[in-house]
């Protein structure tokens, strides 16, 4: 009984030193690995903070601008009203 539980002792000994860190190593690795690091570059001309900044003007423009009421139509003829937006026809040569 002894026996298996020094054996297990033995096992979790050596478990515990294959994962312990060596951190001057790991220091060492990550400040070289940050050299690789891209350097930061300015993504805009302007800082957006600045109130003196120069921006693009606005303009509004109504989504429905184009729109006429069809509403109430007159009545009329429907003859007249087709023949009102057909095309005309071609002359031949």
């Amino acid at each position: 009984m002894f026996t298996l539980s020094g054996a297990k002792s033995a096992a979790s000994a050596v478990g515990r030193r294959h994962f312990r860190f060596n951190w001057p190593l790991l220091a060492f690795a990550a400040l070289a690995l940050s050299g690789c690091m891209p350097a930061t570059t300015q993504v805009a001309s302007a800082d957006p903070a600045d109130p003196a900044a120069k921006v693009a003007r606005i303009g509004y423009r109504s989504t429905i601008a184009p729109y006429t009421s069809l509403r109430p139509a007159t009545p009329a003829p429907w003859r007249g009203r087709n023949d009102a937006v057909t095309p005309q026809p071609k002359q031949d040569r």
